[in-house]
């Protein structure tokens, strides 16, 4: 994607929104709320946010029935959500988790606003000292989603430092709004999931997906690894820098309304098995 582009296709005027550690169907009723009201909102939301739990979230349409069980989460000492977007498992815990919330034409390929975020995140993570990179130069080879975990390996147009994959990110685009979240590994604690997965795969399977090689953190990448509260400003930084000085826009730190009934009426979703284990 040509990042001057943002201008012309992507919202100018952005609200931050910082959100306290919460469950995963919380978390993901808050993103959905958010989706649910971009299509009429004049700005986008950058939200910051973390986990009350180590969870483990699911993509919209991954096959899950057939590699965990309720047990081996459980025994994992995992709880366990399925996000509104797609892409495959990962495990939220010692990391910063992003979403972006946006109104986008239809005639805007979702490629180009995946593009354009991933490039704040790069900008980001370079602040902060990581010398990280875009895989290609678009996520036109997206893994299927029953395919391996989330950070098993780096798919083009995602954000890796020398070959491996340090930001999962997962988007969903619905009725003129477009919704993009994702974690950044603080520290790596993925091969959690690989072992939920061995309690109803075998073993070998499961470790061969999840190749340590294939999955960084910054705790690997910095000597002296940054905040939860250093990398949210760091993010909210680049964002603003880009906007200011590239075009015209703005980052402000104005309330965003979270209607709690609306949260509570997503929270139930996310929270029902029958959508965890749809599939």
């Amino acid at each position: 994607m040509n990042s001057d582009s943002w201008g012309a296709t992507l919202p100018r005027q952005w609200r931050a929104l910082r959100t306290a550690p919460a469950s995963g169907p919380h978390n993901m009723a808050v993103d959905a709320l958010l989706l649910e009201a971009a299509r009429d909102r004049s700005f986008a939301v950058w939200r910051t946010y973390a986990w009350d739990r180590p969870t483990v979230s699911f993509g919209r349409n991954e096959s899950v029935r057939n590699h965990y069980t309720p047990a081996s989460l459980e025994a994992a000492s995992l709880d366990a959500v399925r996000r509104p977007t797609g892409g495959r498992a990962l495990l939220h815990s010692r990391e910063v988790t992003y979403s972006v919330t946006m109104s986008i034409g239809d005639d805007v390929p979702w490629q180009v606003a995946y593009g354009a975020i991933n490039q704040v995140l790069v900008e980001a993570l370079r602040a902060l000292g990581v010398a990280a990179t875009i895989v290609g130069a678009s996520p036109d080879d997206a893994i299927k989603p029953d395919g391996p975990l989330c950070f098993a390996r780096p798919s083009r147009g995602e954000i890796n430092v020398g070959g491996a994959k340090l930001v999962g990110s997962a988007v969903w685009r619905e009725r003129g709004a477009y919704l993009q979240h994702g974690s950044i590994l603080l520290e790596n604690d993925q091969d959690h999931v690989a072992r939920a997965r061995a309690q109803v795969l075998s073993a070998a399977t499961s470790n061969a997906e999840m190749d340590a090689a294939a999955v960084t953190s910054l705790v690997q990448c910095l000597p002296s690894p940054p905040t939860w509260e250093q990398v949210a400003e760091a993010l909210e930084g680049a964002l603003r820098s880009r906007l200011s000085h590239r075009h015209a826009g703005e980052l402000s730190q104005a309330p965003v309304a979270l209607d709690r009934q609306v949260i509570e009426r997503h929270e139930v979703r996310f929270r029902d098995p029958h959508w965890l284990w749809r599939r």
